[in-house]
């Protein structure tokens, strides 16, 4: 079994984290390819997200690069941790302060 892709995930998260000993990462194999569970200390949450979830989408892009290499699919998935704050609603506007933003 081939598991160069929780082991590059398991350095690079390590690497971005306060609380390297609180990584987890469970790896199943099934047919519609690999999906890696990364679990890590809430407060570390942030930093694995990045802004606007930039960082998820380059740690799932190398995953990508790391599966083509073994010639297999790599998924993640992220657990929330227990306990994490909630994500905050955007504001969204009303269709009359939109409408004025437009300047039409």
């Amino acid at each position: 079994m081939n598991e160069k892709d929780a082991q590059f995930l398991d350095t690079l998260i390590k690497s971005l984290v306060d609380s390297p000993d609180d990584v987890k990462i469970n790896r199943t194999v099934d047919e519609m390819g690999v999906l890696l569970t990364l679990d890590v200390n809430p407060a570390d949450m942030g930093k694995i997200i990045g802004k606007e979830g930039n960082t998820a989408k380059a740690i799932r892009t190398l995953l990508r690069i790391v599966g083509m290499k073994n010639n297999s699919r790599v998924n993640l998935k992220i657990n929330e941790p227990a306990g994490a704050a909630p994500r905050p609603m955007k504001a969204t506007k009303s269709v009359d302060e939109a409408m004025a933003d437009l300047n039409l």
